[in-house]
């Protein structure tokens, strides 16, 4: 596995991490573990910046990625859609 994949991999697990714990807030009615799991959040928020902007450094120095990147990019997103569906259907049983 190449450099940028495992930028980008980590890059998009930060994603889907950060989309898991804004769904256990929603989730939650314990207002203290509501406050915990946005505060995780948040502080998400600084990683994947700077994931970002080493994928975005990493392409821009060398372009041969970039293209491999936009794929793996898109298959991640599928997975977190596919995942969220998941989700949203297992809520819908409850």
């Amino acid at each position: 596995m190449t450099t940028i994949n495992k930028l980008q991999q980590a890059l998009n697990s930060a994603k889907g991490l950060q989309a898991d714990l804004k769904t256990f807030s929603m989730d939650t009615e314990d207002q203290q573990a509501k406050q915990m799991f946005n505060q995780l959040s948040t502080n998400l928020d600084t990683t994947i910046q700077m994931l970002q902007g080493r994928v975005d450094f990493v392409n821009s120095e060398e372009p041969q990625y970039l293209q491999q990147s936009l794929g793996m990019q898109q298959q991640q997103k599928n997975q977190q859609q596919a995942q969220q569906q998941n989700k949203n259907n297992q809520n819908k049983l409850r």
